[in-house]
């Protein structure tokens, strides 16, 4: 399996609903700050995603395990599970401890903005998110 890369999460007050739990709708963003930060240290950031070329969300499914609370000090895992053709598969968890509190699964396309479709996942991007 490819490198899994962790990112540590801030909490903001604003996550928090009024029974001292963190959102759901923010657990997904604490996701995508992981994919954010997987793509910058793993496919070189901005420079290789702000081309013609860019990673488009087309399937998201979260599971949510167990409550995660304002003072739990949470990280996300992410690992690329699945290079195919077009298109990459992200499983991403949020982690207390040691624990699995939720987990997510992405497809991600590679989508040509200039010319509005599909391409397949250059070999530069295959090579970085296949390395262990």
């Amino acid at each position: 399996m490819a490198r899994t890369l962790v990112t540590p999460i801030q909490k903001r007050f604003s996550d928090v609903d009024p029974f001292q739990h963190v959102n759901n709708v923010s657990q997904q963003m604490y996701f995508d700050v992981g994919k954010m930060e997987y793509y910058d240290r793993v496919l070189g950031g901005a420079d290789a995603l702000l081309g013609d070329l860019r990673i488009v969300t087309v399937s998201t499914s979260t599971s949510y395990m167990g409550q995660v609370r304002m003072t739990d000090p949470v990280r996300i895992t992410t690992t690329c599970e699945r290079v195919g053709n077009k298109s990459l598969t992200l499983f991403q968890q949020l982690l207390v401890g040691d624990e699995v509190r939720s987990e997510s699964r992405s497809v991600m396309v590679v989508f040509d903005f200039p010319n509005q479709c599909s391409r397949p996942v250059p070999d530069e991007w295959r090579e970085h998110l296949t390395a262990e």
